[in-house]
């Protein structure tokens, strides 16, 4: 299971090892699982007084694209030397305005056990052209399950937090 402290060691670390210039927004948001880090970078806004939507999606399009081509030595650096010191790997993303891009991702392959019903389930998406595989279509769904139940994860990610707080107070060998 993945800590706080584990988190915001991770979170500490790269808002210390970044540029200056690439947190001057906002701090990174940094999300962490057993395989990966997710560092995202909020840009400066684009300023565009009278621009309409299609204008400043593009902006925001140029300017991710700009901002990942300029720094991707030093991300590449910054990923090695966080590889090497918490045993992930590291993906990056830009969040500018209401657009946020990843750059790069870890597609870790993940084990699990289906009945027939719900493999069916599955089956009906590739079927459909939803999916083009049962791994896609499963993956569909928990992209689904997160977008609609945020806040029961939310809750429940607390929980977990209490129950870690808790674990680390209990009685000392």
């Amino acid at each position: 299971m993945i800590t706080n402290t584990d988190t915001d060691k991770l979170r500490g670390w790269f808002t210390g090892r970044l540029p200056a210039d690439w947190t001057a927004t906002a701090a990174p948001d940094v999300t962490v699982d057993r395989e990966e880090v997710t560092v995202v970078l909020t840009l400066p806004d684009v300023e565009l007084a009278d621009a309409g939507d299609a204008e400043r999606a593009e902006a925001r399009a140029g300017r991710t694209k700009a901002f990942r081509e300029e720094t991707r030595d030093t991300r590449i650096d910054i990923a090695r030397e966080a590889e090497h010191r918490f045993g992930r790997k590291v993906s990056w993303a830009v969040r500018l305005g209401d657009r946020t891009e990843l750059f790069t991702h870890v597609s870790a392959p993940t084990m699990t056990r289906l009945r027939q019903r719900e493999r069916l389930t599955l089956d009906t998406l590739v079927d459909a052209g939803v999916a083009r595989s049962r791994a896609e279509a499963l993956a569909w769904c928990v992209r689904l399950v997160g977008r609609h139940e945020d806040d029961w994860l939310a809750e429940l990610r607390e929980a977990m937090t209490h129950v870690e707080d808790v674990r680390s107070r209990g009685p000392q060998a």
